[in-house]
């Protein structure tokens, strides 16, 4: 039994490590700028980062945290684990993104490298979340509803993409995280606060 588990929780450990590693601070770093949880919405992610770094700067933001979902989850499917496992590996990268080990547990909100775990998960399914991202964005130019759609619809995708069911139930708390991750952006949009990307 401890044979059978050590392999993927190798896997999930790795993934969570590799999830802690924070694309925005190290790279705002790396550029001579301030750390991206100290500057607009405190998020260390590709939206805040373009506030003050530039366009560039948060185009390899959000490329790495993608990265970061699609590495480990790859890494599982090679290694030809269940699609319980190498959906516990997507979750395991994002639940390090969210809570970063290297930066005090203050990390982002995920929806990057979530996407990135989806993609190799299950790329059918990760691109028809992203169509829905893109078509809430083109309707509200609000990136934060978007997400926060596209998030909550991905648990009914996976009905359809996901055979196993606790892979099923893996994206369904994938979902509910990221939607936790947006309460400050949920109390702005209620309040007609919340900006639009122009």
């Amino acid at each position: 039994m401890l044979e059978t588990l050590a392999l993927p929780m190798v896997v999930i450990v790795g993934a969570y490590l590799i999830g802690s590693l924070s694309s925005a601070i190290m790279l705002c770093k790396l550029a001579g700028l301030p750390d991206p949880r100290t500057q607009g919405s405190g998020n260390p992610g590709a939206t805040n980062v373009l506030r003050f770094g530039g366009k560039k700067l948060a185009a390899t933001v959000l490329i790495i945290d993608v990265i970061k979902g699609v590495v480990p989850v790859v890494i599982a499917i090679f290694l030809d684990l269940e699609q319980s496992w190498i959906a516990a590996t997507a979750l395991a990268a994002f639940l390090g993104h969210l809570f970063p080990l290297f930066f005090q547990f203050k990390g982002g909100k995920g929806v990057a490298t979530a996407l990135g775990g989806f993609l190799a998960l299950n790329p059918a399914m990760a691109g028809i979340v992203l169509l829905s991202w893109l078509a809430v964005f083109i309707l509200t130019r609000i990136s934060s509803l978007s997400a926060i759609i596209a998030a909550l619809l991905a648990p009914v995708y996976s009905l359809w993409f996901l055979d196993n069911i606790t892979a099923r139930w893996i994206v369904l708390v994938m979902a509910v995280l990221l939607v936790g991750r947006h309460h400050g952006n949920i109390k702005r949009l209620l309040s007609g606060e919340e900006t639009k990307s122009k």
